[in-house]
């Protein structure tokens, strides 16, 4: 009988709503999305710096950041499936004007640092494949990254679509230069699931893949895409939806930690024991490199990775961005506005001719103001009865979750200290 009322409950929601279901069994739901934040030029940058100056050793890092990054990811969905509002929505309505608008301020500013590194990251990958200059890259970046953006008028499942698309093609490129890289397994394994830190700027690159992993603005930008279901679920349908997408970040998290560890393995297989493998961990020198020691097909598909994570990363960060602005302050400004704002710093950079790799690092480090600062309230609301009722964190989920918030902390604290 019991199994039978199961059934029947899975029929209804089935019904009821389908859009969970398929999303969760074709990969193309709202976790996808927030996914590609952690595949992002930043990632590219500080995991190939780890693995060529330290080898597999800070494999662990990768394993360790993407856990946490998978908790958060989870919370900030099953925040706007429970509640029907954002993080940013709760956060408007329980605290004071003054402190709304700083927090609005500090979130913007993260989403244009996440921004200026993924569209400089996409330039310089056309820049590296196509042989043309960064500002004809950029000029590329910011046309296709306009169509695609172009999608959210169609409605928000052909964008979520697109980008999970996006994010297989990551993975499947991965997959191909790992082949051309034979890294060790016995090493990668090792490198995995022993903890070391084998000097200060080891502890200070650790710090950076967790900043270039936990990214502010997609914790914000989930609880937006899952509110919108939030708002119309029974709580028969909001505890299926609940498991949908557990299913659906950690199926995300796991190809998004996939292609973070297949970067830093490739760094450690190609460059670590090199005599200028801390000149290698630049992403140009790293391209330029891989020709000769792994042929033309390794670094024409390192550039093709760079260009569709840096491309679809711009674009959720552009959206991310007009979600915070309008569940803050509830204003809200055209989408092609936004796109044209968050260009700017990006065409500044590159029209002054910066270290590309130098800025995707330092951008690293302004992100680090703003993780500690969206995970915290996160997991106060996802820890209120009054606002969870029924749905509220267990005591278990409350105490890696605090601890996740400890760790951040002490890193960026590190990470601003050591940097400044």
């Amino acid at each position: 009988m019991k199994l039978f009322h199961k059934a029947a409950q899975k029929h209804k929601y089935e019904q009821t709503h389908p859009a969970h279901r398929k999303r969760m069994w074709l990969f193309l739901g709202p976790a996808f999305v927030a996914a590609i934040g952690y595949i992002d030029p930043g990632n590219y940058a500080t995991n190939i710096q780890a693995g060529a100056q330290y080898g597999y050793a800070l494999l662990w890092v990768v394993v360790a950041a993407n856990l946490m990054a998978a908790l958060i990811q989870y919370l900030s969905s099953k925040l706007g499936l429970v509640t029907g509002k954002s993080l940013a929505n709760h956060i408007r309505d329980h605290v004071s004007s003054p402190v709304k608008y700083a927090y609005w301020l500090q979130a913007e500013l993260t989403a244009m640092a996440t921004d200026l590194a993924e569209f400089v990251g996409a330039s310089l990958g056309f820049h590296l494949v196509l042989g043309i200059s960064l500002m004809q890259g950029a000029l590329c970046t910011a046309v296709l990254s306009w169509i695609i953006l172009l999608l959210q008028s169609q409605g928000l499942k052909k964008l979520e679509m697109t980008i999970g698309v996006m994010l297989a093609v990551v993975c499947v490129m991965y997959i191909a230069e790992l082949v051309f890289a034979h890294p060790s397994p016995t090493q990668v394994v090792e490198g995995m699931l022993i903890p070391s830190i084998p000097d200060m700027n080891a502890l200070y690159l650790s710090a950076g893949i967790l900043g270039a992993t936990i990214m502010p603005h997609v914790i914000y930008l989930h609880s937006a895409m899952t509110k919108q279901d939030g708002e119309r679920l029974t709580d028969e349908e909001r505890s299926m939806a609940i498991k949908a997408s557990y299913w659906d970040v950690a199926i995300a998290m796991c190809i998004a930690s996939f292609v973070n560890l297949a970067m830093l393995a490739m760094a450690a297989a190609v460059f670590f024991g090199l005599p200028d493998a801390a000149e290698n961990a630049d992403l140009t020198k790293a391209y330029q490199t891989l020709s000769p020691i792994l042929g033309e097909s390794a670094s024409l598909v390192f550039g093709l990775s760079l260009i569709v994570a840096g491309v679809a990363s711009t674009v959720v960060g552009t959206l991310a961005g007009q979600e915070m602005m309008q569940d803050f302050v509830l204003f809200k400004i055209p989408l092609s506005l936004r796109r044209i704002v968050t260009m700017l710093p990006s065409f500044v950079v590159i029209y002054y001719g910066f270290n590309v790799t130098q800025v995707l690092v330092m951008s690293q480090v302004v992100l680090s103001f703003g993780i500690a600062l969206a995970v915290t309230p996160l997991l106060w609301f996802c820890s209120s009865s009054a606002i969870m009722g029924q749905f509220v964190v267990n005591r278990m989920v409350k105490m890696l979750g605090w601890l996740t918030v400890l760790v951040i902390v002490m890193l960026n604290v590190f990470l601003l200290w050591s940097t400044f």
